[in-house]
């Protein structure tokens, strides 16, 4: 049964994976892309180290596999966090068709809003 709950969950590890690495390519700007990249890529990757624990216990093997998930839990989000208000503030532009710009709203001055071209 547990053999049967590691491969669930590296599948879907990988699902996300896929699906992280597709919105990466696909979404139109920076904001967008990164939050595909650290949402999806995160889940991906802790389900596809999960399931290495799963598949082979308490092992050294398992017990890496943990600690990388825990990192990688930890760490790309609040990456992810800096490189973003690093860019607001750096100046990049959100995408044209952005809805909500709280950031503009929150600090006041010019938007960042990409204009028509």
């Amino acid at each position: 049964m547990i053999d049967v709950l590691g491969w669930i969950s590296l599948c879907t590890g990988v699902g996300f994976t896929v699906l992280g690495c597709l919105g990466l390519v696909r979404f139109p700007d920076l904001y967008n892309r990164m939050q595909a990249a650290t949402k999806c890529v995160t889940l991906g990757t802790c389900g596809i180290m999960l399931g290495v624990f799963l598949k082979s216990g308490f092992g050294a093997l398992g017990v890496k596999a943990l600690l990388c998930a825990l990192f990688v839990l930890i760490t790309v989000p609040v990456a992810a966090h800096a490189l973003a208000r690093g860019s607001l503030i750096f100046g990049v532009k959100l995408w044209k068709d952005t809805v909500k710009d709280e950031f503009t709203d929150d600090r006041g001055g010019e938007s960042i809003i990409e204009g028509p071209k």
